[in-house]
């Protein structure tokens, strides 16, 4: 028996497209099926029979030129052609109508074809190929990992998108070079892979870009993290205090870093740096973001993260946030830039507290233990592969002698965060730095709470709407009404 999970609509240059999520009691794995529902079966048909005398008729080079994204005439010269045939056709569709139409012929033949479609559901995470004999796969913000009903039919046609991304963006794929990272202009991750390298065929990763980020206030409403966990991290990030936060792979930490943002004050100079750019912060900041660039074909034209992070500290920056740390040049870099005062936000792969500390003096980051003391607090991450729940697992501060220290800890079988320390050094640190005793500490940290379950109850969750609201906290102007 088939159950119907969920049910919406999206739409991709004006086709409207159906979207359901069934989970038949027979099936391994919940299905994720899309139907096109403003274009009919017999539509379609004719649509085909356009779409094969449209091919006849263009030359194949214009196809090429066409897909590395130039010149945007062959393009024109692709939507005159197929709307002659649309009017041929069609003789008395009005031009809405055939506007959308020339929209779904194209995707069927140039660009990501129904990858597209797949592009414009705000609730994926990640498109996957596998290759060409199994169907597609998402991930759901939702309900996890999907089967879809598309498929790409054949191998040739997963290179061809492979290829045509690269192309975009000075980059290729080969024989010779079999693996690629790279993204869309949309800021969309990709990562493509050849057979044999993957043995059952070519491959393409997308990891969607977060177009409508994650923020504090939507983390709260999932039960990511609790307003009082929430609280002590705004209290960390208000005093300038340098936070990292850790996870495993698909666990939060760079939507994570992006909602801990949202506490950053208006009055000060942030600057981002990340490989490809996935952080969206209020636009009530002073940010800069920046981002690196691999070496071109010929070796040349590489900006690592080393090199903006050491300039970064030329550009007067009070906040820093480092995408991930990964090298040992990079993290002593950071290290020393809290040392000096800066504030720094980074992620790292790390399961727990414990390990954060255990990477961080061990290779290949192998960093002298005493350096790390200059780190105030460590925000962990963790995915339930299950269920795909994600929830913030440890809140721990870093003591002077470097070594880790839980305060906060989820309870998996409660699914609640509960308080296992009280803290000494990041108090310490905040009664220093403020002058607050800690009975006024534990009021401010109420405070916070109070706000955080207020943006919640009013639903201001987008995150431009929570940085308006940031600002007239910072400048005592919040009223909660």
């Amino acid at each position: 028996m088939e159950t119907i999970l969920d049910k919406y609509t999206i739409e991709a240059d004006k086709i409207i497209v159906e979207v359901q999520i069934t989970k038949d009691e027979n099936d391994a794995v919940a299905k994720y099926l899309i139907n096109i529902s403003n274009i009919s079966d017999t539509t379609k048909i004719i649509l085909e029979k356009i779409r094969q005398e449209f091919i006849t008729k263009v030359d194949v080079d214009d196809i090429e030129l066409s897909e590395r994204g130039e010149p945007e005439s062959i393009k024109l010269k692709f939507q005159k052609e197929i709307k002659r045939l649309i009017q041929k056709y069609f003789p008395s569709t009005n031009e809405e109508t055939a506007n959308m139409l020339i929209n779904y012929i194209i995707e069927e033949n140039l660009g990501l074809g129904r990858i597209e479609i797949l592009l414009a559901d705000k609730y994926l995470e990640e498109i996957v190929i596998n290759n060409h004999l199994e169907p597609l796969w998402v991930y759901h913000r939702k309900h996890g990992w999907l089967e879809t009903n598309i498929r790409i039919y054949s191998e040739s046609r997963i290179r061809h998108y492979a290829t045509m991304i690269g192309r975009n963006v000075g980059k290729e794929i080969t024989n010779l070079n079999p693996l690629m990272d790279a993204h869309l202009t949309t800021g969309d991750r990709i990562n493509a892979t050849l057979s044999p390298i993957s043995s059952k065929g070519n491959t393409l990763t997308i990891r969607k870009f977060e177009s409508d980020p994650w923020t504090i206030v939507k983390f709260i409403k999932l039960g990511t993290i609790t307003p009082e966990s929430a609280a002590l991290i705004w209290s960390a990030v208000q005093n300038e205090l340098s936070v990292l936060i850790t996870g495993g792979t698909g666990s939060g930490k760079t939507s994570m870093l992006n909602a801990i943002g949202n506490f950053f004050p208006p009055n000060q100079r942030i600057i981002s740096i990340e490989d490809t750019r996935e952080l969206v912060l209020p636009n009530t900041l002073h940010w800069v973001p920046m981002e690196t660039r691999l070496p071109n074909p010929e070796g040349k034209g590489e900006v690592s993260m080393l090199d903006l992070l050491v300039n970064s500290l030329r550009m007067r920056p009070d906040r820093i946030i480092v995408g991930e740390i990964r090298r040992r040049k990079e993290a002593e870099v950071l290290l020393e830039a809290m040392h000096t005062g800066h504030s720094v936000y980074s992620t790292l792969h790390a399961n727990n507290a414990e390990e954060v500390v255990t990477r961080l003096t061990n290779p290949p980051i192998e960093i002298p233990k005493a350096m790390i003391s200059s780190l105030s607090l460590i925000v962990v991450q963790n995915r339930n592969r299950r269920t795909g729940t994600r929830r913030t697992m440890q809140i721990a501060e870093i003591t002077p002698t470097g070594d880790s220290k839980v305060l906060l800890q989820w309870d998996a079988q409660k699914d609640l965060i509960r308080q296992v320390a009280n803290s000494v050094t990041m108090f310490e640190r905040l009664k220093l730095y403020t002058g607050l005793t800690e009975k006024e500490i534990a009021s401010d940290l109420q405070q916070k709470i109070d706000i955080l379950k207020w943006m919640v109850k009013k639903n201001i969750e987008d995150v431009h709407d929570i940085g308006i609201h940031m600002s007239r906290y910072y400048r005592g102007k919040l009223t909660m009404s």
